[in-house]
């Protein structure tokens, strides 16, 4: 089964992959430099292939998307927040284990 991991490259992408996306989405915002996101990333990435076609993992790169990153009051990175029929139905800030992710999804 395919990892379903998207990059989001601004606004117009956010709104088609996460808002009108039919599956939940976890956002995950993020930077290059940010250490606890680097300690996430493989957890996400295992998450997404776990959840197969159910659950879309959107990474977020605050750096290149601070309009997104402000519009959801982004303060603290690692974000994760979950969307489910365009509506945010979740978040966690800071680091996070596998069942925390799993209870965030399925909450």
């Amino acid at each position: 089964m395919a990892s379903n991991i998207i990059t989001i490259s601004g606004e117009g992408d956010f709104e088609s992959n996460v808002i009108n996306s039919e599956v939940p989405v976890v956002v995950d915002f993020w930077a290059t430099w940010c250490g606890p996101c680097k300690r996430i990333a493989p957890m996400l990435s295992a998450a997404a292939t776990d959840y197969g076609d159910d659950v879309v993992i959107a990474k977020v790169d605050v750096d290149q998307n601070r309009a997104i990153a402000m519009k959801y009051g982004i303060q603290s990175i690692p974000t994760l927040m979950v969307f489910k029929s365009g509506k945010q139905t979740g978040k966690h800030v800071g680091m996070l284990n596998r069942a925390k992710l799993d209870s965030l999804v399925n909450g």
